[in-house]
């Protein structure tokens, strides 16, 4: 497995690689990070540019009741638990962290809504912190390449920080993340047009020689 040859051909590839979703501070990051489970960023960006008029703060987001939470993120899916998740995590934002999304990776996982995912996503990319956040298409990816291995986001993530320095950890998250969008899907990738077939431990075990 040519770790580095992969990271050099995806920052190749995708040299301007960064998150979809639209944010302005740490809080409204999360909130859209909340919203874009099982939705596409697309879709949550444009929830949030409306949303994030008014109630840009956890503060302002606690103004609103759970069912005009709910009509305001509905086209998002699953809008009764994301509204519950988003009020409650404000609150504690409020109560607890005196306002302020903590900047702690375990602080943040206590936060209603907030997996590890979720809690690796803000941490990287609102606070810089070294991680990998592990989506669908991190999963697929790194599975299908060989970089990790597992059945579990959990797994997959443990082995990706195995394989890929420290240093990269945030960066190879979106360029792992942007290769599963457009060229390594979910139903018949582009295996015929991408150059990390070379390296691509599901290409050899479909093309063997």
């Amino acid at each position: 497995m040519n770790t580095q040859a992969i990271l050099d051909e995806l920052s190749r590839l995708y040299p301007e690689a960064k998150p979809a979703l639209v944010y302005r501070s740490p809080y409204e990051l999360l909130v859209a990070v909340i919203l874009s489970a099982q939705c596409t960023d697309e879709r949550v960006n444009k929830v949030t540019a409306e949303l994030f008029k008014e109630h840009s703060t956890a503060r302002s987001m606690l103004t609103l009741s759970q069912e005009e939470l709910e009509q305001a993120i509905y086209s998002c899916g699953f809008y009764r638990n994301k509204a519950a998740h988003i009020l409650s995590a404000s609150r504690d934002i409020v109560e607890k962290f005196g306002g302020e999304v903590p900047s702690d990776p375990e602080a943040l996982r206590t936060l209603a809504g907030v997996g590890r995912k979720t809690a690796n996503v803000v941490y990287s990319v609102a606070f810089g912190g070294d991680a990998i956040a592990v989506d669908t298409h991190v999963f697929r990816v790194a599975n299908r390449l060989g970089l990790a291995s597992g059945k579990t986001p959990e797994a997959v993530e443990e082995g990706l920080m195995r394989a890929i320095p420290k240093n990269m950890w945030s960066k190879a998250h979106h360029l792992l993340i942007w290769h599963g969008r457009l060229v390594c899907h979910s139903q018949r990738p582009a295996c015929e047009r991408c150059t990390l077939a070379p390296y691509c431990r599901a290409y050899s075990e479909s093309h063997p020689v």
